[in-house]
């Protein structure tokens, strides 16, 4: 039996068995097979030091060092995989269309500048590479680098898609893929299990639940990957003028709630990788690897692996 080790938390009013949390999760479930570790994460390829989802993006992060590529996919018009964030054109490319709209051919080029978006003020100016590339484009280039795959809309044929994309690259080892969306997430895992699948938002709230209860180690995760934002980081984002008193206060119940270190201790236990994104500053990469986080999504590889490197953090 494990021992119950009651811990009261004024700041967040909850009763936690923490000694239960770290002793069971290996006696009551079976680890997770990691098949690769990743500490450093490039969003979308390092969308603050190149334009973001194209393979200039992504070359740049393989040759900082990065550990994985987390990247966007929508499908075309004539069903083709491309890389890219947004459904609609509008904001990267200036063309008011949604990609499904238009054949992959027929996409026009990113804009000359972009805005980063989780960094205030910031902006990423195109080099030559301007173009969207294809899923299959960036498997073939980099055939042992992990690829984070965010499906970004509610698409059977883009899941069958990337599915058998993932197979024919013999990749499923090396891909994370899903949506905050649980529909979309539930389809992914229908479609190949065998394909490690993240925790979508309806799950991460379910995950919260058994935590402040204590009766997650006793409860099976199909999951492999929890990615969450660190919210206090929305302080750094958006204009601190405009933030509301009550945006401020729901900020601060978020970061509360979400970064537990003994949450991520038990989850890391069983295998189970946690990412916190998306990250750009010293001071936050920090207190992601003080709590416990397995790895970091950022904008800016170089600065993140430079941090890395300064503070001799290596892989579990």
């Amino acid at each position: 039996m494990c021992a119950a080790v009651y811990v009261w938390s004024t700041v967040t009013g909850y009763v936690l068995t923490s000694a239960l949390l770290m002793k069971c999760p290996t006696l009551l479930h079976r680890r997770k097979r990691e098949t690769f570790v990743s500490r450093h994460i490039s969003h979308r390829g390092g969308a603050a030091e190149n334009m973001e989802n194209t393979m200039a993006a992504f070359k740049h992060a393989v040759d900082v060092g990065t550990d994985m590529l987390e990247l966007d996919c929508h499908l075309t018009k004539d069903e083709e995989v491309v890389v890219s964030h947004d459904g609609n054109l509008i904001r990267s490319t200036g063309m008011e269309a949604y990609i499904s709209e238009v054949a992959y051919a027929d996409l026009p080029s990113y804009l000359r500048k972009l805005e980063v978006t989780f960094q205030r003020e910031c902006y990423c100016e195109a080099g030559e590479d301007k173009c969207m590339p294809l899923l299959r484009d960036v498997f073939e280039a980099f055939p042992s680098t992990p690829v984070n795959v965010d499906i970004k809309v509610n698409n059977d044929m883009l899941i069958k898609k990337v599915s058998e994309m993932v197979m024919q690259y013999d990749r499923e080892h090396l891909t994370v893929w899903g949506n905050s969306s649980n529909k979309i997430a539930k389809k992914c895992y229908k479609e190949n299990p065998r394909i490690p699948v993240l925790f979508s938002l309806a799950r991460v709230l379910q995950l919260l639940g058994l935590f402040y209860t204590g009766l997650l180690p006793f409860v099976p995760l199909k999951e492999q990957f929890l990615e969450i934002p660190m919210p206090s980081i929305i302080t750094k984002i958006k204009d601190p003028s405009k933030i509301t008193r009550t945006q401020r206060f729901f900020t601060w119940l978020a970061d509360t709630l979400l970064m537990r270190k003994a949450l991520f201790d038990h989850l890391t236990a069983r295998g189970i990788q946690v990412y916190i994104w998306v990250l750009n500053d010293d001071e936050d990469f920090q207190r992601a690897f003080d709590l416990g986080a397995t790895g970091v999504m950022t904008d800016f590889p170089t600065k993140l692996k430079d941090f890395i490197e300064r503070n001799g953090i290596t892989k579990p």
